[in-house]
């Protein structure tokens, strides 16, 4: 049985963790809260203090990075958390597997593979990259054993479907998407990310790269919406908000203000290639439609649960 050290406990962290479990490994979730996964040795730390993460980590085989800073706040917080799972890392031994996205690629024409440029010029994909740029040089220079994984748009939790059109549907309301509705957009199971970051741990190949998560093909937003309609049995009551109106309601509204950085992914082609992590780890991704239903599991309080009812 090995020994693994999760920290962060929201979708991803958590679909880690069951991965692990269910592999028969240890796992120790390490969040802000103390809270985490039944089953898991869950613990309450700042993600900002290395020593206390070196502590918590001391005998692991792997530290998992799957932090989720305020999406607002990732300039402030992101350098600290980065630099104190490096020490951790550094200090216990433990490999470094990180969750990672797409923002580093900025603005791109045709599919993303894991070669194409990190020429992100908006403050979010600088802050990633610069991350990345830093986990490599220590693996370079042998201080750590690290590599990232890159998938695109959740779905599992904390999902285009579960944050934004649900939360209408339920309301009885037309759901306004910040998106082109009709072009093509790759969505990843947090579960296929959890699959890598844990299989990479286990594999030398993994270490040093950053790896696209294998997701399954492309889907308009209009489609995954009509997927999701069908098996919650509602209608599909979606429409584009246009940019203009969410420039202005980002005036006021700081997260809001943060979607302007990403919007050119939902307004043009915005496609992952994984077939590299795919071939090399022999992994296959969850079919979309099994992914929307997850999805919707853990959306608790979508129509037609007990939740949406109370």
């Amino acid at each position: 049985m090995g020994k693994h050290t999760i920290v962060g406990a929201g979708p991803v962290g958590s679909a880690v963790a069951a991965e692990l479990l269910a592999r028969g490994e240890e796992v120790r979730v390490v969040t802000r809260s103390g809270g985490g996964p039944d089953g898991t040795d869950r613990v309450r730390a700042d993600a900002h203090d290395g020593a206390r993460l070196a502590e918590l980590a001391a005998g692991s085989d792997a530290i998992y990075n799957c932090v989720n800073p305020p999406y607002d706040k990732w300039a402030q917080e992101w350098p600290g958390i980065a630099a104190a799972l490096l020490t951790a890392a550094e200090a216990s031994g433990a490999v470094l597997a990180t969750t990672g996205n797409l923002y580093g690629y900025g603005r791109v024409d045709g599919p993303m593979t894991e070669a194409t440029p990190l020429a992100a010029t908006g403050t979010k994909g600088r802050v990633r990259n610069r991350m990345w740029a830093d986990a490599l040089a220590a693996h370079e220079a042998g201080r750590v054993r690290a590599f990232e994984v890159r998938g695109s748009d959740y779905l599992g939790g904390n999902s285009y479907l579960s944050t934004v059109v649900t939360p209408a549907w339920r309301r009885g309301r037309t759901a306004w998407v910040p998106a082109d509705l009709d072009v093509q957009h790759t969505f990843t199971d947090v579960r296929d990310v959890a699959a890598l970051l844990v299989t990479g741990v286990g594999d030398e190949r993994a270490w040093g790269h950053a790896w696209h998560v294998p997701s399954d093909e492309p889907v308009t937003l209009r489609e995954l919406t009509t997927l999701a309609a069908g098996q919650l049995g509602v209608p599909n009551r979606v429409r584009s908000l246009p940019y203009a109106a969410v420039w202005l309601a980002g005036v006021a509204n700081p997260f809001v203000r943060e979607l302007r950085e990403t919007q050119h992914q939902f307004r043009r082609p915005y496609v992952l290639d994984s077939s590299l992590a795919r071939r090399t780890f022999d992994l296959t991704p969850h079919p979309l439609a099994e992914s929307v239903r997850f999805d919707l599991a853990n959306d608790q309080a979508a129509p037609g649960t007990a939740a949406a009812r109370r």
